[in-house]
């Protein structure tokens, strides 16, 4: 397996990988969002590539200053294709994150699952992430 930065033309691949994750088809604001991962200085983007195709994908970020840290990073979206869930591929693109990551001097890593995602919360403590001094807050606009 392969594990590399994410370019422009892995985009299709890594949009098919989350539309057969949600199954549903994901917006084109999503396209946006993932594309502002490849080739950028503090949003990071990377996948697995195996035979030719794009197994699995990860996007970080690093934060200056905030919430309360000097330099942190951040594990924001982790995806892999469903058949090969458990296999070891989430686990090799978080492993390529961090060492991006640590290479650009973060000590602090963090994510956030839902809290009722046993599988994903689960994975992320398998892997050595723990509860964090973050408690997230959710503001929703009144209709």
């Amino acid at each position: 397996m392969n594990l590399r930065p994410m370019q422009q033309k892995d985009l299709p691949e890594v949009k098919r990988i989350q539309d057969r994750i949600t199954r549903q088809e994901v917006s084109q604001s999503w396209v946006d969002m993932l594309a502002a991962h490849v080739d950028k200085t503090y949003r990071l983007g990377f996948v697995a590539e195996e035979d030719g195709e794009v197994r699995g994908f990860i996007l970080g970020e690093i934060k200056i200053g905030g919430f309360g840290t000097e330099l942190s990073g951040w594990l924001e979206l982790l995806g892999v294709e469903p058949r090969l869930m458990g296999s070891g591929v989430g686990a090799a693109l978080v492993e390529t994150l961090f060492a991006a990551l640590w290479g650009r001097g973060v000590r602090e890593i963090y994510t956030a699952v839902r809290w009722d995602s046993g599988d994903m919360l689960a994975f992320f403590k398998k892997i050595g992430f723990d509860k964090s001094p973050f408690i997230n807050l959710r503001f929703e606009q009144p209709l």
